[in-house]
């Protein structure tokens, strides 16, 4: 589980982040953008984003 020293560095590595649920890339943008289907992947151009994870995987 990730260790939560600095919150400032929590919000900036993890807030508004999304993944691309085809190719794995990662952008900022904010929920409400998403959720009206405005934002579509830079790379691939699919629709379907999830938030990125706070858990560092072992």
């Amino acid at each position: 589980m990730a260790k939560k020293k600095f919150p400032e560095l929590e919000q900036r590595l993890f807030k508004n982040v999304y993944v691309c649920m085809r190719c794995n890339s990662k952008m900022k943008t904010s929920l409400k953008k998403i959720e009206a289907g405005k934002v579509k992947c830079r790379r691939c151009g699919y629709a379907f984003l999830r938030l990125k994870n706070k858990d560092i995987k072992v």
